[in-house]
């Protein structure tokens, strides 16, 4: 029979200082970026809390934490997400606040991901292949 330890706490979500520089929420990111099924995700938070897709919006760059501009759109203390998983995250993420500017909404931020995205534009082609190559040195490094 094996003894019991005391469990560890578990570490809570947080939230980056700044949303990344790929940040489908960021009003200065370029459009087209990301694939359409991401871009289609973010409208499911602009509802009241009781309509909103359940699920936290992780960053696409930083492993484990949340999207910053996901907080800095919407008021965290009225995100379904945060609510269902409060044992989970830090409280910091409910007072989130950032200077980099956000679209107004997830549906304002679907519809300038979407806009460029069968022809992304130049900012937006250095983007994607800075994203893939980060990608590739990530699977490499997991790899080994």
């Amino acid at each position: 029979m094996t003894k019991r330890t005391k469990l560890e706490p578990r570490t809570k979500l947080t939230a980056p200082s700044v949303p990344c520089g790929s940040c489908p929420y960021r009003q200065d990111v370029p459009s087209g970026i990301w694939a359409k099924h991401e871009y289609d995700k973010l409208p499911g938070y602009d509802g009241e809390t009781w309509e909103q897709h359940p699920g936290i919006f992780m960053c696409h760059q930083r492993d484990g934490q949340m999207c910053g501009g996901w907080l800095a759109c919407h008021d965290p203390r009225h995100l379904l997400a945060l609510r269902l998983a409060s044992a989970d995250v830090d409280a910091s993420v409910l007072d989130y606040k950032t200077e980099v500017p956000v679209f107004e909404s997830g549906a304002a931020a679907q519809a300038h991901g979407l806009r460029d995205l069968a022809e992304p534009g130049i900012k937006a082609t250095k983007m994607i292949t800075g994203l893939l190559g980060k990608r590739k040195r990530t699977r490499k490094r997991r790899v080994r």
